[in-house]
């Protein structure tokens, strides 16, 4: 088990950062690289443990992934129908991305699979996905009807439905999208509020056509993807943790290259700007199917800010960095209505409410919200992951502007999204000791 102690970053930040493939973008791309008829070529791919547990479980399944190197791909396409039976249960270590995603693609195959997890992943429920398979005519196994991994699917031709989410949920509509190619006639999924749209932008930078109304989106079955090439825009989730070093060193200019800049994923940019970060963008341009962006991050006074469950899509995975930052602004911050952190790789509001406790922040949960009171100062201590990557992460931010010495137990986690996060900390001269 890998801890790390962190102190007091008191000198100069300069820099220019860039990151890592976002990681929902390099499951998409194995993905649709996979289901494409032709052979796809992706540069920045994550090499982080969920995007290797997607490309792992598609090799599984027939398909020749080549590396090129540490970062690149290239995927010779078996088109919609040429997946074959994996010889054994899928492991899919701690991606929920990964496992809700491949039940989509699954259902409209004629084999049986079994899709496994970590002890984390087999706790986080899935019936909201399944559900709607099964209604579509695939055949589901597992514990609580098919809510718990490890998930049996056994799927076929499917019919078309319309979904209606009670919750706006990304990987819900992705994986029903994905099942709509296998369907007859089409599938819709409509949200209450848009969530990320990257499947949306994938399935037509690939050649399908998608319809598009309002909060609903639809596809018709029987449209095989088209092999395409490009480089994945840099992580927006993980340049966050560095947006939130930039606001809360007093004197952080750091310069942030070719970061996915997606309307849908922009908003923890929006809720810093409220705070009273500046921001200046230099260039926006275009990689694949995303937009990316050139900027710039400098602290300004930070005020306190309000989320509301309607922004919550466009910044779920930005939360704890968010909470962290709340700490350190002028008033009281609320996080309202955020219980789908509760299902995350763990609970994500009682971890990030216990741990910044114990650095002294004034923070409570209400419900499934967040009260958070500042500014107010922290203190080193010792503080949990609960093995959750972006809790790790936050913490260790907290522990740079926490008076003396902070050990953030288990952060091998981080390694789920972000593998080069402490690398990239010595890059920007920010003392740390990774400790055993």
């Amino acid at each position: 088990m890998t801890h790390v102690k962190i102190q007091t970053v008191d000198q100069k930040i300069r820099g220019t950062v860039s990151f890592p493939g976002d990681k929902s973008l390099s499951h998409r791309a194995i993905i649709f690289g996979a289901l494409s008829e032709g052979t796809s070529s992706f540069t920045n791919v994550l090499p982080a443990e969920d995007c290797r547990h997607t490309r792992e479980a598609f090799e599984s399944m027939g398909v020749e992934i080549r590396s090129k190197g540490a970062t690149a791909l290239e995927i010779v396409g078996k088109g919609l129908y040429g997946l074959k039976a994996p010889k054994k249960e899928i492991y899919l270590g701690n991606s929920g991305t990964s496992m809700r995603l491949l039940l989509g693609i699954l259902a409209g195959q004629s084999f049986e699979a079994t899709l496994t997890g970590d002890p984390s992943l087999s706790q986080r429920p899935m019936r909201r996905v399944t559900a709607y398979l099964k209604e579509m005519g695939a055949a589901l196994e597992g514990r609580e009807e098919a809510n718990f991994a490890p998930l049996k699917i056994h799927g076929g031709r499917l019919k078309a439905i319309r979904a209606v989410l009670p919750v706006s949920s990304a990987q819900v509509k992705s994986a029903l999208l994905l099942a709509g190619l296998f369907a007859q006639g089409e599938t819709s999924v409509t949200e209450p509020v848009r969530s990320r749209d990257h499947t949306e932008r994938f399935l037509k930078h690939f050649g399908v056509a998608v319809r598009e109304d309002g909060l609903s989106v639809a596809v018709s079955g029987d449209q095989t993807p088209r092999s395409r090439n490009f480089e994945i825009a840099g992580d927006i989730s993980s340049a966050a943790f560095f947006m939130g070093i930039a606001a809360l060193l007093p004197d952080a200019d750091i310069q942030f290259r070719s970061v996915l800049w997606n309307p849908t994923r922009t908003g923890v940019v929006e809720v810093l700007k409220r705070m009273g970060v500046k921001f200046r963008v230099t260039s926006v341009s275009e990689s694949g199917p995303e937009p990316v962006a050139d900027f710039t991050v400098q602290r300004g006074p930070l005020k306190a800010f309000e989320i509301t469950k309607e922004e919550l899509p466009s910044l779920i995975d930005e939360i704890p960095i968010l909470a962290a930052l709340a700490t350190q602004a002028r008033g009281t911050s609320v996080i309202r209505d955020a219980g789908e952190l509760r299902v995350k790789e763990t609970d994500r509001i009682h971890s990030m409410v216990s741990q910044l406790s114990r650095l002294g922040a004034k923070i409570k949960e209400t419900g499934d919200s967040m009260i958070i009171e500042g500014p107010t100062p922290l203190s080193g201590a010792s503080v949990n992951s609960f093995k959750d990557h972006r809790t790790a992460m936050s913490l260790v931010v907290a522990g740079m502007i926490a008076r003396g010495e902070t050990l953030v137990e288990d952060v091998e986690c981080i390694n789920t999204s972000f593998p080069g996060f402490f690398w990239l900390l010595d890059q920007l001269y920010i003392k740390h000791e990774l400790v055993q």
